[in-house]
């Protein structure tokens, strides 16, 4: 079922290993846009990030910036696409995770953003970029809160690739020889990180409200 998953994840992890960084860096901006616009490639740059960083420390000044750059790219991509088309947005994303966003966004302010692009999934991130375009988010400022998030987060896995470099080695070694066994565990911790969160909205759902509860004292 995962095999040609495998392959490609690997296959992708590995060609970016054997490259040059003049070359490896526009593949690595280009696959940060892809995942950051209108394709989903969980993980791919946080595991290639350290995966080139645990082979080639000297690049962990300078690495992480490239999968950054290209998130950001991708971003400013789906941005602008649900800033000129609110149907897009209504047609990929239900309207009550869209309410709930723009709720976040009151809320929050800048955290609304800044919390989904540092966290990998199943931290959801796509619909908040969205948001902010439909909403008319200051585009600079957008691209500069994302950028730093993004650039935050793949330097923490360089650095961390960088100083746990022979058990980063051993990991995606085993990753490797487990994979299908690895992925089968992340998908049931997403499935049910998502179980739970259903069944926390349906049960917040279910609890009638203040005023409901005043009448039903009433009565």
């Amino acid at each position: 079922m995962f095999e040609w998953l495998k392959q490609w994840f690997l296959g992708i992890t590995s060609m970016v290993l054997r490259m040059p960084v003049y070359l490896a860096a526009p593949m690595m901006i280009l696959v940060g846009a892809l995942d950051s616009s209108l394709l989903s490639l969980p993980e791919v740059n946080d595991y290639i990030t350290i995966y080139r960083v645990a082979h080639n420390p000297s690049e962990v000044f300078y690495f992480p910036l490239f999968p950054a750059l290209g998130s950001v790219i991708g971003c400013l991509v789906l941005y602008s696409i649900a800033q000129r088309g609110e149907q897009f947005i209504k047609r990929r994303f239900h309207p009550a995770h869209l309410d709930r966003v723009q709720e976040l966004y009151r809320k929050w302010g800048v955290f609304a953003l800044v919390i989904p692009a540092l966290l990998p999934p199943p931290m959801p991130f796509k619909i908040f970029v969205a948001t902010a375009g439909a909403m008319g988010y200051p585009r600079g400022r957008f691209a500069a809160i994302v950028l730093i998030a993004r650039t935050v987060r793949y330097y923490f896995w360089g650095i961390a690739a960088y100083i746990w470099r022979e058990e980063v080695l051993k990991a995606l070694k085993f990753l490797e020889e487990h994979f299908f066994e690895v992925m089968i565990v992340i998908l049931g911790l997403i499935v049910l990180f998502f179980l739970i969160r259903w069944g926390t909205l349906a049960i917040k759902g279910r609890s009638p409200k203040a005023g409901e509860t005043e009448a039903s004292y009433s009565d």
